[in-house]
């Protein structure tokens, strides 16, 4: 038997409803924030993400789907969204149309790690992306944005970490710092973190081995190193979420895995979902857009994923749907009657009636045990003296209550249904 591929996942017809609810707080969100959804395609030349993630993270070295096509051309499967953007940001040269452009995306992403709860190889996410401003307001409205989709959910267990990063010239300067402390203290770090001290090295506060978060817990810290400029900023978007009622932490070990990060940077995590409690990250990015092939053009954004903060949901049980179950189950009491049955359900479909009815050449009594697994609210009854009469039974399954209705009353009788549907 053919089986999905380790670390991919099928979503089910069962669990479609919760993903639908959710984009659709996505989306609605995103535009009560005027930001423009935009789909970029799920493969980009690989050049892309080794230029705007840093050949030196994780996400490069070893996780990314990387394969040459037909024509020789290195494409990669987007391990996320935020190179991508920008790329289409600049090719389509969005900023000639207006200065500060607010988007968002909801997309399938492809990063080849061992597979764990709420973290699958093909996994989804969304996030903003605002290029154009480096307004601390931005900073904010970001954070606030996120805090507030997933927070919409009914979450609970949820907390904001932010930290600032600065920006090249004391970041660069702390880093110098950070390899003097850590320099007599290697041989204590983990495999992994050695190589970082060379490479990423403020990845190594990311660590998760009780050795580095030993080794670090003393560290010098990159808040302590800002420049005057970056701790302002900093200090109008703690501002600036305190006002919109924002619960925050300072966080001065929260750093991110990506090299184009400046500034402000976050976190929103939850207790719910185990080891790894990150459902949201994101940050400043001003130094992108140019490292891209773009004229210097600050951004900001988040990117959230969707798989983690469903399990979350799921283990804190914070929200439930009620069953989008069938309208109506048409039933027919003679073979000879099907022709007569599939008009009717497409009389009623086209009005966003939700129908089905026997394809099988069932019995009654199977037909009637077909409607109530399939939970419809209601029966129509085909066949007997009624149809020939011209009249139709009409079944209430809650109450079991009945009544006749004539087949050329049906469009106002409907009428009324979809109107009672809607209401309830």
């Amino acid at each position: 038997m053919i089986k999905a591929i380790t670390g991919t996942k099928d979503i089910l017809p069962n669990e479609i409803p919760r993903w639908k609810y959710f984009e659709s707080i996505i989306n609605k969100k995103m535009m009560s924030f005027n930001y423009k959804e935009i789909r970029t395609p799920a493969f980009e030349e690989t050049n892309l993400f080794a230029r705007g993630i840093g050949e030196a993270t994780d996400i490069v070295s070893k996780e990314m789907y990387t394969f040459q096509d037909k024509g020789g051309t290195n494409l990669t499967l987007r391990p996320e969204m935020t190179a991508s953007v920008v790329r289409a940001f600049i090719e389509h040269s969005m900023a000639a149309k207006q200065t500060l452009n607010k988007l968002y995306y909801i997309a399938s992403m492809f990063r080849q790690e061992r597979p764990q709860a709420g973290r699958l190889r093909q996994f989804h996410q969304f996030g903003a992306e605002a290029i154009g401003s480096t307004s601390p307001m931005l900073d904010a409205e970001i954070i606030i944005l996120a805090y507030e989709i997933i927070g919409s959910l009914g979450l609970k267990n949820i907390s904001v970490k932010i930290n600032s990063l600065g920006v090249p010239e004391s970041r660069e300067k702390y880093k110098e710092e950070l390899k003097n402390y850590l320099k007599d203290k290697i041989a204590k770090l983990s495999t992994d973190s050695r190589k970082r001290f060379e490479t990423n090295i403020l990845r190594i506060f990311d660590s998760k081995e009780e050795s580095d978060q030993e080794v670090m817990a003393e560290a010098p810290l990159l808040i302590d190193f800002l420049d005057s400029e970056s701790a302002l900023h900093f200090e109008e978007v703690k501002r600036l979420l305190g006002i919109a009622g924002i619960p925050f932490i300072v966080e001065p070990k929260l750093v991110r895995g990506l090299d184009y990060y400046t500034n402000t940077t976050f976190e929103i995590i939850s207790g719910s979902v185990g080891s790894q409690s990150a459902l949201c990250g994101g940050g400043r990015y001003d130094l992108l857009v140019e490292q891209l092939g773009g004229k210097p053009t600050p951004g900001v954004g988040f990117a959230a994923g969707i798989e983690r903060i469903l399990l979350a949901c799921e283990n804190e049980n914070s929200f439930s749907l009620s069953a989008d179950n069938l309208d109506v189950y048409i039933v027919r009491i003679n073979e000879n009657l099907t022709q007569n049955v599939f008009d009717l359900s497409l009389f009623l479909r086209k009005k966003d009636i939700l129908v089905e009815f026997d394809y099988l050449q069932r019995s009654v009594k199977a037909q009637m045990r077909e409607a109530n697994r399939l939970d419809a609210k209601y029966v129509l009854i085909v066949g007997g003296e009624e149809f020939k009469e011209g009249k139709l039974i009409f079944k209430n399954m809650q109450n079991s209550i009945q009544e006749i209705i004539g087949i050329n009353e049906l469009e106002n009788f409907f009428v009324k249904f979809k109107e009672k549907k809607i209401v309830s």
